[in-house]
């Protein structure tokens, strides 16, 4: 009776600890890139959602809305060295990174405060650097979002879009 009772007891405690668990682990990875543009290094850390059928660009990220260009808490973009984007110099150090989609073109924002979740207590008063890029529509669809550190670009790569950053 008394193995029967433990046995009973382990396997509600190991249920609990494995629903536990599964309720922790966030639905969107965390991913880290790194690269070097012009001896710069570069390091991105992203939350890479899925698409899972979903319509994503001006339905699941609105457009004209500040988005944390990624999962969970904001993008962050990190460089070594001052570097130009899109022909602005960005001093080394890290951000966080947003985007402003559109269809026409997506504003692409470093922020000086690193450390946040979403975009939820983003503030314009604290961005480093705002640039427009224009989206480009691919014929193929990418899955999870990823960004992709080139010879002298960041993309970004989601869906039917890539968003190219150009870096040097």
């Amino acid at each position: 009776m008394r193995l029967l009772r433990k046995i009973h007891f382990s396997l509600i405690a190991l249920l609990i600890v494995n629903v536990a668990g599964a309720q922790g682990k966030p639905a969107s990875g965390k991913e880290v890139v790194t690269g070097k543009i012009n001896g710069a290094e570069i390091t991105i850390n992203y939350g890479s959602p899925s698409v899972k059928g979903r319509e994503i660009w001006g339905t699941l990220v609105p457009f004209d809305q500040v988005w944390r260009a990624g999962a969970n808490d904001a993008t962050t973009f990190e460089t070594n060295k001052d570097i130009t984007i899109e022909g602005r110099k960005l001093p080394a150090g890290k951000y966080s990174f947003f985007v402003i989609p559109n269809k026409k073109e997506c504003i692409i924002i470093f922020n000086k405060e690193a450390k946040q979740w979403g975009a939820y207590k983003y503030k314009e008063q604290d961005d480093q650097l705002r640039v427009t890029v224009k989206p480009q529509a691919v014929n193929t669809s990418t899955e999870k979002l990823v960004y992709h550190i080139n010879a002298n670009s960041v993309v970004l790569s989601w869906g039917n879009w890539n968003i190219p950053v150009v870096v040097k």
